[in-house]
Order: structure tokens, then sequence, then C-alpha cells
């Protein structure tokens, strides 16, 4: 099971394995609060691609088409993630406000298809 949480609402026990796939920390956050597993900055988006984005809904299908095929090239990211997933619950963190156009919403979709 695959879930998608900001990173900022309280930890739950269902949560599983919390993975923050974010490139940069959350602000106003610590390592206490956070209470991650792993901190995954390798699978998140380019900066480049975080940038031409900025969390703007208009660019949200370029962004998936275009952070899908970054992920393509992170075959080993992808596959420890989807691995562990097929074992514990594995919940992936980002900071956005937006809930349903960030880049962890991509990353479950992708892991989900994987074999």
């Amino acid at each position: 099971m695959i879930r998608v949480k900001r990173v900022y609402d309280p930890p739950q026990s269902e949560d599983g394995f919390r993975v923050l796939v974010e490139r940069l920390w959350p602000r106003g956050m610590t390592r206490e609060m956070a209470h991650l597993d792993l901190w995954l900055k390798e699978i998140a988006p380019s900066t480049s691609l975080r940038k031409w984005f900025a969390h703007d809904p208009v660019k949200w299908e370029g962004f998936k088409k275009r952070y899908e095929g970054e992920l393509s090239e992170k075959h080993d990211l992808v596959s420890s993630l989807t691995r562990k997933s097929r074992t514990i619950p594995v919940t992936l963190l980002f900071s956005a406000h937006d809930v349903q156009h960030n880049s962890a919403v991509v990353l479950k979709g992708v892991l989900e298809k994987q074999p």
C-alpha cells in the first residue's frame, strides 16, 4: 500500500515507512517533528522542473509527463520503493499545500504501475 501525505500532518501508526520525497527540506519542520524513516531527495523532481512547475495547476499535465520521464531514469530508486511497499505500508511525504497537484501524487502513480 502506498499513501501520500503532507509532512506537516501528524504522523500515524498506519503511515508505515515514512519517506520524504522532496529535494528541499520543508520549512519550519525539524527532523524530530517529521518522524522520517528516509529522506529520498534523489527521487524528487529536478530543480529545473520544480522551478518550471512552481505548483501551477495549469502546468500539471506537463509536469506529470516530464516528471514521469525523469522517474524512468531512476529505475533503482523506483524499484526500491515498489519492493518496500509490497511488504509494509509506505507513505510518501510532501510539503506542498496543494494535495492534488504535487510530485508525491505523480510518484505514487508511477509506483503503483510497477510490475
